[in-house]
């Protein structure tokens, strides 16, 4: 990448020197010339000029007129002046080719001037080299900022290598410095999205871990005592040993549930293109024949008409606890709409119900709060489904009661077979409503 990145903005660097540098040598040479040539002839002009006004008005033509036109020449000029009064010669005569101009006056006189060829050809080398070190002070700058570009170009692609190791080495948020570059950034932006997402996921994996280690260790520990109790009190031997051999079974169960929970194979169900209209359909077949027996309506209205990135069976869970607490504590129609908000997808599920207490709306995502005595992590669960899944679960409103589900839509222009492996857009099958 630093090669890379070197090479080419030194190809640009060397490219925009030699179409710049090369020209201006030449036109820079080529002006120098063209001013010495047309210096000369303006200065014999100059001198001719002055001597015509003089002998116009019957003036004598003194030797400060070509003292004159010798002082403000760029170079070192020969002039020789004839008239009618005699000759008048001011400067050295160069040694070598000179370019001249010789001019002459409605007098007669006539004027000559020169300079030497060799002066104008070493002031255009000057020149010439002054723009071969600009080239090389160019390129080199060029060079020093190349790699100095590249540097900064490859670090944050280094960071961000590691920061995507630190998240498969199951660190919950990598960290990383903003590097300024928005494509790099946009990528670890989405990296740190997805630690978020592992890191609900890891969490909530931990949580049932810890509420199945209780619930199950609880029952086996009292079952272990009670076949150790009948083990001892009984009279019988076949009862001693089929008890004996129950309680082997038992503590074998135990020993398969403490290590299927300490080393968490669980499969983590990962993030798919998830069709709402499939979703919706699923929930229907699954909801509403209890709402027909309740003499309630169940509507679905998909209005957004796009997939969502979710894991599907989380998704269906949050649907369906918000649908059955409707149906267990709502009244009339209730309503599942999905519409599209910016880049993403809502979902709302309302009824016509009373709604919720003002002293409840806060506490409701609470563990263990419930207004109808049940245990009171439904809510809880599906807020923590949703926050797993880079979503929220929120109550939009209490009265009437409208919870709001706001998840990641993928687009309309994209294909989500294109974007995602062949098998995530998923059929549901029903599942068995909770009780």
């Amino acid at each position: 990448m630093r090669r890379r990145a070197t090479t080419m903005t030194v190809s640009a660097v060397t490219v925009a020197v030699l179409l710049l540098g090369l020209p201006g040598i030449v036109l820079g040479s080529f002006f120098l010339w063209r001013d010495a040539v047309d210096g000369v002839h303006r200065s014999a002009v100059t001198i001719m000029n002055a001597v015509d006004r003089r002998t116009t008005a019957a003036q004598p033509v003194q030797r400060d007129v070509v003292d004159n036109a010798v002082s403000s020449s760029s170079y070192a000029a020969y002039v020789f002046l004839r008239t009618e009064e005699g000759a008048i010669e001011a400067g050295r005569m160069p040694a070598g080719e000179t370019i001249s101009h010789t001019a002459t006056g409605v007098s007669g006189a006539r004027v000559t001037v020169a300079i030497s060829r060799s002066d104008v050809v070493a002031r255009i080398g000057y020149l010439a080299g002054l723009g071969a070190v600009a080239i090389l002070v160019s390129f080199g700058v060029g060079v020093v900022v190349a790699r100095w570009q590249s540097r900064r170009l490859s670090a944050p692609l280094i960071y961000l290598a590691a920061a995507a190791e630190q998240i498969g080495a199951g660190q919950a948020r990598p960290r990383m410095k903003k590097s300024g570059i928005e494509e790099i950034d946009l990528v670890y932006e989405e990296l740190v999205r997805t630690a978020d997402r592992m890191a609900g996921r890891i969490a909530a994996e931990r949580q049932f871990a810890a509420d199945a280690s209780h619930q199950l260790r609880t029952p086996l520990t009292a079952l272990s005592m009670r076949l150790e109790e009948i083990e001892y009190l009984s009279d019988r031997e076949d009862v001693r040993e089929e008890a004996a051999s129950c309680l082997e079974q038992v503590e074998r169960l135990a020993g398969v549930v403490a290590e299927l929970l300490s080393t968490s194979q669980s499969a983590a169900v990962g993030t798919e293109a998830v069709p709402l209209r499939k979703l919706f359909d699923q929930q229907r077949d699954e909801w509403e024949r209890s709402f027909q027996t309740a003499g309630r309506d169940l509507v679905f209205d998909d209005e957004a008409g796009l997939a969502v990135l979710v894991s599907p069976s989380s998704l269906a869970q949050i649907i369906a606890t918000l649908i059955e607490n409707s149906l267990k504590y709502g009244a009339g129609t209730t309503r599942v709409s999905a519409r599209k908000v910016g880049k993403g997808v809502v979902l709302d599920v309302a009824d016509e119900g009373e709604g919720i207490r003002d002293d409840l709306t806060e506490a409701i995502f609470s563990k263990g709060v419930s207004t109808g005595g049940s245990t009171g992590i439904g809510l809880p669960l599906a807020r923590s489904l949703a926050e797993a899944a880079g979503g929220r679960l929120e109550l939009a409103s209490a009265r009437p009661p409208v919870f709001r589900v706001v998840l990641s839509a993928v687009p309309r222009s994209l294909d989500p077979d294109k974007i995602l492996p062949a098998g995530s857009i998923i059929s549901m099958g029903s599942r068995r409503r909770r009780r």
